[in-house]
């Protein structure tokens, strides 16, 4: 039987996982530990110290990785914060906004949705309605809107939250490590991220942060695996919790040495000028991007498809002729978008030319078979 273990490299471009560098795949590789070996204790230790620097977190917060994607991350902040009765109000731009209204459901929360329109930044003028109106104890947001390719304002909504006393959660699982992210200067109390995108590691941790102001508000977690204290004893007081892979902490910790020695704000410039570039070059080809230049999130680019243009059969011509993998539309925007992902390893000049003369090949070929 043929193995069905991948044998080329694909050229990851859209909405994650990005490419994993060779430096992150060869420290992935290193000799398996144990949860509790010292050598993984170190690492702990490193990525706890590592990750406090890249959120520029304030003294006395907790940052860590849970192990599991970025919805672990998104469920380890609601758990520890949102409890029955919490009044939460979160503010909807796209299908993660969505997402994350629900999961303070399913905690029991009263949820009150402030709905923006998909493709467009939240207006933190209907923040400070909403909280004026219906107050909240939790107030919840998606920094970069995976679906949408829209950056939200989470600095001024972060501060309206803050003026009303409310604890704020912050979803940057598309912006953490590629986009300006600021937790101790913008007031944020948790915020979650993910390794596969912007990190440029494999997935299966979720970095996320607890800052003094939340750690003072937390509440019983029904959870045995998200629940925080216990996920600190594991990680500070070295007590057993679960079985961490040591592999995909040694991908993180690499990652993050990569981070540092690139610069965080250099590595934001980065993401920046090849998006810009990317911009540029769909004009060429006569397309554009769904939110306007002032919404849009560097890192992950929603391409709006031409009418007449096949969705599936443009993405299928790049990942058989050119093995690149871009992404298709969410929710009300399947079809009518592509996601493109410049994130980490992924954010490189060469890709975005590379990208921009496939797409150049794929609208050519539609055209003759028109």
């Amino acid at each position: 039987m043929k193995s069905l273990l991948p044998e080329s490299d694909r050229i990851l471009l859209g909405p994650g996982p990005s490419l994993t560098s060779p430096r992150v795949m060869r420290a992935m590789a290193a000799p398996t530990v144990g949860h509790l070996d010292p050598l993984m204790v170190a690492m702990l230790d490193d990525v706890r110290a590592k990750l406090t620097r890249l959120f520029r977190a304030p003294d006395g917060s907790f940052a860590f990785a849970v192990s599991g994607t970025g919805t672990s991350g998104m469920e380890t902040a609601v758990a520890n914060i949102v409890r029955q009765g919490s009044r939460v109000t979160v503010v909807v731009t796209g299908y993660f906004g969505d997402r994350l209204a629900q999961m303070c459901e399913r905690y029991g929360a009263t949820v009150t949705r402030v709905n923006g329109e998909w493709g467009r930044a939240a207006d933190p003028s209907m923040l400070e309605k909403s909280l004026a109106a219906t107050p909240a104890d939790v107030v919840a947001m998606v920094h970069g809107e995976t679906s949408t390719g829209v950056r939200n304002p989470v600095r001024e909504l972060a501060a309206i939250a803050r003026k009303h006393d409310a604890l704020t959660i912050v979803d940057a699982v598309t912006s953490f490590g590629g986009v300006e992210l600021e937790i101790g200067n913008w007031g944020i109390d948790v915020c979650y991220s993910c390794t596969q995108k912007c990190l440029g590691a494999p997935s299966g941790l979720a970095p996320i942060v607890f800052t003094p102001r939340a750690l003072e508000r937390t509440v019983k977690c029904p959870s045995f695996y998200f629940d925080l204290q216990l996920l600190k004893d594991y990680w500070i007081n070295r007590k057993y919790h679960h079985t961490m892979s040591s592999a995909l902490l040694c991908a993180l910790y690499e990652a993050l040495a990569m981070i540092e020695e690139e610069g965080l704000d250099a590595r934001w410039a980065r993401h920046d000028r090849n998006h810009r570039a990317f911009v540029e070059g769909l004009a060429t080809l006569g397309l554009s991007l769904l939110p306007p230049e002032r919404d849009r999130l560097s890192t992950l680019n929603t391409v709006k498809i031409p009418d007449g243009v096949d969705d599936a059969a443009v993405r299928k011509f790049l990942l058989e002729e050119y093995s690149i993998e871009i992404g298709a539309g969410l929710g009300p925007l399947a079809g009518k978008i592509w996601r493109v992902g410049l994130m980490g390893t992924s954010s490189a000049s060469r890709l975005v030319v590379l990208l921009l003369g496939a797409l150049q090949s794929a609208l050519a070929r539609q055209r003759v078979n028109a």
